[in-house]
């Protein structure tokens, strides 16, 4: 536990919170302002609570906590599930998940959670709901492209379509616009570095901004890489299995599909990632995998410029990555 007198795992749903702490005592609150106020009330000043990112509903009890000044862990549900599977546990109940989560926490090094300023939270909401207006926006094309098909489609039905669409896009055009107001006033410095990067668009600057809260989560360009999803897992095991190397995909989906746009203007444009492509190609390897590569070099020139506060320059950015 190191440093920590005691560590508790919390299992959060959306009406309560289980909780087991490393002497085995386990309590439930509710999850309200009141029930954070009695968890807290609980802790040792020395504590450690730790939590999986459950969308939305860890996120008030982890900014409470720390505004408590009361050291708070979010993990990733994933490691917490395969530490679960590797004990070859039978037993699924809110208590026992709760219990995994603290051992879990005992066992490994977890990151300590830093909360959002409100320019921070209100950025990372705008970009969750422009989510799910794309995803409705592409329910609603798939629809009209299924009643032209039918050859004699409702008129009512498709102009009733096409104006739920175009709400949809005027949304999200505002929603775009608030996001880049926020980035400009508190990390402009950091956008115009972004955008001189040859292959980099817009967007993709500003998610990456703010999906990594300015470069700050991130020590190394190695993290980074993982957390996005395009570092290589490789498949090997004694002299009769060889799988197709592969990347991870365990990481930030949108980013990896944003980068993976980029990667092609990158090709042409940008002098080391078209280097990388060609060099892989010349291998004999495929295109896929080149761009992945590309993908990967995009963001080692991202993370060095940012950290660095150095403009992109072709004869020089090699020596940043």
């Amino acid at each position: 536990m190191g440093k920590y007198t005691q560590i508790y795992g919390v299992d959060i749903s959306k009406d309560v919170f289980d909780v087991v702490s490393s002497q085995n005592v386990y309590k439930q609150y509710p999850n309200t302002p009141k029930g954070f106020k009695a968890f807290a009330k609980e802790l040792d000043p020395d504590a450690l609570v730790v939590m999986e990112a459950t969308g939305y509903y860890h996120y008030c009890l982890a900014q409470y906590l720390y505004g408590k000044d009361i050291a708070v862990s979010v993990v990733n549900p994933l490691s917490v599930k395969r530490f679960i599977q590797m004990k070859l546990s039978k037993v699924k109940t809110d208590k026992s998940d709760a219990r995994a989560i603290c051992e879990y926490a005992q066992n490994v090094e977890v990151p300590i959670y830093t909360a959002n300023d409100e320019a921070q939270a209100e950025s990372l909401q705008l970009i969750r709901l422009m989510d799910v207006y794309l995803k409705q926006s592409t329910q609603i094309k798939n629809k009209i492209h299924g009643e032209k098909a039918l050859g004699i489609p409702s008129k009512v039905v498709y102009k009733s379509l096409e104006r739920s669409l175009n709400a949809i896009k005027k949304e999200i055009k505002q929603l775009e616009t608030r996001l880049l107001e926020l980035v400009k006033d508190h990390q402009q410095e950091q956008l115009t570095l972004l955008k001189g990067i040859p292959g980099f668009g817009n967007k993709t600057a500003i998610m990456l901004i703010v999906m990594t809260d300015g470069f700050s989560k991130f020590e190394r360009a190695g993290q980074l890489c993982s957390y996005v999803g395009i570092t290589p897992t490789i498949r090997v095991s004694g002299s009769s299995v060889r799988g197709r190397s592969r990347i991870s995909k365990v990481g930030n989906k949108k980013l990896r599909n944003l980068l993976f746009l980029c990667s092609f203007s990158a090709c042409k444009y940008n002098r080391a990632c078209r280097e990388v492509y060609e060099r892989i190609v010349a291998q004999g390897k495929s295109k896929k995998l080149a761009l992945v590569a590309v993908c990967n070099k995009l963001l080692k020139q991202a993370f060095a410029i940012a950290k660095s506060g150095v403009r992109y320059n072709e004869n020089f950015v090699s020596k940043l990555v």
